[in-house]
């Protein structure tokens, strides 16, 4: 079972998308092409494939799980595209306290 919230990683490229919930995660994905590589993280570090079965999504689970300074380079990586953040600071004691930063990073 997927814990929200979680981070939406797109394949070839460092940005993030925060899903607070599963309609959040529909909407976002209806609005993009989806690849066979895109994943989404949640909240205990499992990772889950974006798979299109007839009209509706789902997320099938993976063998991977990103530990917290795994999901922490991920938003490091994120945030030095956005040329904003000095990536030092970037610290998280947890999946979850690193996915919550991406609330307002839109």
């Amino acid at each position: 079972m997927v814990c929200w919230p979680c981070l939406l990683t797109l394949e070839g490229d460092d940005e993030l998308i925060y899903l607070a919930d599963e309609s959040e995660f529909i909407n976002e994905c209806q609005e993009l092409i989806v690849s066979d590589d895109d994943a989404v993280v949640d909240s205990n570090g499992m990772t889950y494939l974006i798979k299109a079965v007839e009209s509706d999504l789902q997320l099938v689970k993976t063998e991977r799980v990103f530990s917290t300074q795994e999901v922490t380079q991920l938003i490091r990586d994120h945030e030095f595209s956005k040329a904003n953040v000095c990536l030092t600071k970037i610290e998280f004691i947890n999946i979850p306290s690193a996915i919550q930063s991406l609330v307002y990073s839109a």
